[in-house]
């Protein structure tokens, strides 16, 4: 059976053609302020991954206790998603705390987190490789946080700068993306 296509009208397709330059634009001001103010965009990244970190906790949790969503590793669930509220919690009250706690500590505290989480995901999965079909995946990525926790631990300015700078890079490069996208889309909609 064939699909019924939906007339879109010109109007329409233009109001998409901006919409896509606007999230363009936007994009492109946020790879910019990145780039530019390097330092700065990482306190707004920390932020904001302090809030994702708050939310995913609390849902984690309130998931395993009203929700139903329960695995065979009850506790790590428990300790994983505790630990991510309690790192959310401090993360957003240490612009607070500025003088006191600087991005080295919170870099500090997300190589340990990052250390942690690699360790926890080879251990569960090399316990419970029978019910898996592959490991590897999930060793993979359990050592690409070791790696990860490594680096932060090591060098936290310097890896939380350059992270801060190619996200910048690649908010700049996706932008145009957006930008020929949208640019596609008006011509579209000239032609019908």
């Amino acid at each position: 059976m064939k699909g019924i296509a939906m007339a879109v009208s010109a109007e329409t397709k233009r109001r998409f053609a901006l919409a896509t330059a606007i999230r363009g634009v936007f994009m492109l001001l946020a790879g910019l302020y990145a780039l530019i103010w390097p330092a700065e965009a990482l306190t707004i990244l920390v932020l904001a991954g302090g809030i994702l970190l708050v939310i995913d906790g609390a849902l984690g949790l309130w998931s395993l206790t009203f929700g139903g969503g329960k695995s065979g590793n009850y506790w790590f669930d428990v300790v994983s998603n505790a630990l991510s509220l309690i790192l959310g919690i401090l993360i957003l009250i240490s612009p607070f705390l500025a003088t006191i706690f600087t991005v080295s500590f919170i870099a500090t505290l997300v190589g340990i987190a990052a250390l942690i989480v690699g360790v926890m995901q080879i251990v569960v999965i090399t316990r419970e490789r029978e019910n898996y079909a592959r490991i590897w995946p999930v060793v993979l990525s359990g050592i690409s946080y070791i790696l990860l926790g490594l680096v932060f631990l090591f060098f936290p300015l310097l890896s939380a700068s350059i992270a801060v700078m190619i996200g910048g890079i690649l908010l700049v490069v996706f932008s145009f993306g957006l930008f020929g996208w949208a640019w596609r889309l008006y011509q579209r909609s000239k032609v019908a």
